[in-house]
């Protein structure tokens, strides 16, 4: 995949070399205020103008789409960063359902695994910004901390020669933040709506990444396996290359798949 690609347009499928198919999200969007982030520099690629784009779409119920917390820190490298992924991407969607209470909580959890994988050091300072933030109401400022948050977990990772595991968060934040697109688009359907999962420059990107990582200690991690396998089943559903729409059923069969790798990644069991 290009790297100079822009990671956000990518998601939309409003690439120049990947452009829309059918209908495209409303007008009223300004893609020109959304960050030109390339693919190797972001670590989730779920930021919070992606729940914005959403919005002009309808009014979601962003509280009925957050989950409860798992609260035990998940088993190895592999599934931690993971988790970490899913975890800074429900921070996206509680600042999108303004909720405090829930921005704190996903703040003290990104410290503590951000610790488990020898990170803690780069993102402590924005875990007490979110947090107080939060109390104040001060959403637009909670997401520039959680933005913040991506950029030093990513700095922290390449320090410690670690971007193998970089991939992953970036992984987990994108199966979280499709498991809630999916649902908020097949709750109420529509070509257009269903034209926000067009991606097959990132699912690509994906695959390259973790099929990169098939003869090493990391990519041979049962949790990595399944996702990999997960990845390539929804890659047809998610990027058809004969032009035909998204169809209702395809959103809900993505939806199943990611909500069932996001429930592995936070269960302690894989």
């Amino acid at each position: 995949m290009n790297k100079n690609i822009p990671l956000i347009l990518a998601l939309f499928c409003l690439t120049p070399l990947a452009p829309c198919r059918g209908q495209t999200p409303p007008e009223s969007i300004d893609l020109s205020k959304f960050p030109a982030k390339a693919v190797e520099d972001v670590v989730v690629p779920v930021p919070g103008e992606i729940f914005a784009v959403l919005d002009k779409l309808g009014s979601p119920n962003w509280r009925g789409e957050l989950r409860e917390s798992r609260g035990k820190i998940p088993g190895g490298r592999a599934q931690v960063a993971l988790r970490l992924g899913t975890v800074i991407a429900e921070g996206f969607i509680a600042v999108e359902a303004e909720d405090p209470g829930k921005v704190q909580e996903i703040g003290r959890e990104v410290l503590v695994l951000a610790e488990a994988i020898n990170v803690r050091k780069a993102v402590i300072s924005r875990s007490k910004s979110i947090t107080e933030m939060a109390d104040a109401k001060k959403w637009k400022d909670v997401r520039k901390e959680f933005d913040g948050a991506l950029h030093d977990v990513r700095g922290a990772m390449q320090e410690l020669g670690d971007d193998e595991l970089a991939q992953l968060v970036s992984i987990g934040g994108w199966l979280r933040g499709t498991e809630v697109l999916t649902s908020i688009v097949s709750k109420n359907y529509s070509p257009a709506g269903a034209e926000l999962l067009f991606q097959p420059q990132l699912l690509d990107y994906f695959t390259s990444k973790l099929d990169g990582l098939k003869n090493t200690r990391l990519g041979k991690d049962e949790l990595v396996v399944r996702i990999r396998k997960t990845i390539a089943a929804i890659r047809p559903l998610i990027g058809k290359d004969d032009g035909s729409k998204i169809s209702a059923d395809s959103v809900q069969r993505i939806n199943k798949m990611t909500g069932e790798m996001v429930a592995a990644i936070a269960s302690k069991e894989q």
